[in-house]
């Protein structure tokens, strides 16, 4: 008789970095007041959405998109002003280019270097492609802490280094000198994660061609095209030629690429949403600054990081009472009783602020 065959398990098979990772969680928020994944809270004035729908009437969907995506290519060109000579490279949101770009460099031993705390997917991608992740720890205020991230960049070499600018979940911009030096120093490519560009007072883009190992990583999903899924890299041909052999076939469809070429037509728009955002994140800092028991850090994203003792009790009290927002508390030891807010409309704001007091008093 044939010996019984073993039973294949996900145990068996799947790499242990692979099983000792937590899938990224996304909770659910139907009936809430939604302020956990820093999304605009506006819809697009009526006539831009009319104008949306007839364009998206019209599309091949029988068809593949354009491969190349040359008319959102020119678009984002355009809207973004970027240097003359610097290509682009789309992704289906930021997270496939972070994807694409530890793939193209994680030889065995690679290392991807980041700062910590910072956005999630760094380490959890380096664990995907099999790099060897290294986080060094920002200052107690969440500055670059320069010395050790210059000490470790010589220690380790690292072949892709990330940095989140502003960062995410601090909301912080780093020093701008500071940057320059670790790009100077780094012996592989250094991305430079502007998600929250919109939101910010700098940027690198200007820097990409003066910098031969610098890439820029964009997101418009904060703008306010967080369903359409959009994310590009800018940087040079030599750098972007490669990554793109990387890049799976028709990675951005056709709906995403008719929209997001309308909508940065009306870029102008979506910047005028994301003033009021800022100039909303200026109350919503102050109004958070005025609760007894409540440090909230300066932003120059569209969230703002604030702590609170019981913070994991806060934001149990906040779902309560219809509000979601992003409990930070366990994710890193100096995130400890950190909750993070999106910036939404003014009426958001105040049934956040309402919740989160009422919360507060009831815990007292």
């Amino acid at each position: 008789m044939p010996s019984a065959r073993i039973a294949t398990t996900p145990e068996s098979l799947i790499r242990p970095e692979i099983l000792a990772l937590n899938a990224y969680h996304v909770p659910p928020a139907v009936g809430m007041v939604k302020l956990d994944a820093m999304e605009n809270p506006y819809l697009l004035p009526q006539s831009l959405r009319d104008e949306i729908a007839r364009l998206v009437a019209d599309a091949a969907i029988n068809r593949y998109p354009d491969a190349a995506a040359h008319q959102l290519k020119a678009a984002i060109a355009q809207a973004t002003q970027l240097p003359s000579g610097t290509e682009v490279l789309l992704g289906n949101g930021s997270d496939e280019i972070i994807q694409l770009l530890a793939l193209a460099v994680a030889k065995p031993g690679a290392v991807l270097l980041s700062v910590e705390p910072s956005f999630v997917m760094y380490r959890m991608i380096a664990a995907f492609t099999g790099m060897r992740y290294v986080g060094v720890p920002l200052t107690q205020d969440f500055s670059l802490d320069l010395r050790a991230t210059l000490d470790a960049i010589s220690r380790e070499r690292p072949a892709l280094v990330f940095l989140a600018y502003p960062n995410n979940p601090t909301g912080n911009l780093f020093d701008a000198n500071a940057v320059r030096q670790i790009i100077e120093a780094a012996p592989g490519l250094v991305v430079v994660d502007e998600a929250y560009y919109a939101f910010a007072s700098d940027s690198f883009i200007p820097h990409l061609a003066s910098c031969d190992n610098l890439l820029v990583m964009r997101t418009f999903s904060k703008l306010g095209m967080a369903g359409l899924r959009l994310g590009f890299l800018a940087g040079s041909s030599a750098w972007l030629g490669q990554l793109e052999k990387l890049r799976l076939p028709y990675n951005v469809g056709v709906l995403p690429q008719l929209v997001a070429a309308k909508l940065l037509e009306h870029h102008d728009v979506l910047l005028k949403q994301a003033e009021s955002i800022r100039q909303e994140r200026v109350k919503l800092l102050a109004a958070l600054s005025a609760i007894a028991g409540v440090h909230a850090y300066p932003s120059e994203a569209n969230f703002i990081l604030f702590r609170a003792a019981k913070a994991a009790q806060v934001f149990e009290g906040l779902k309560q009472r219809g509000v979601l927002i992003k409990n930070l508390n366990g994710g890193h030891a100096a995130l400890t009783d950190c909750l993070r807010v999106t910036v939404g409309t003014a009426e958001e704001s105040a049934k956040f602020i309402a919740a989160l007091q009422d919360t507060i008093n009831q815990l007292a």
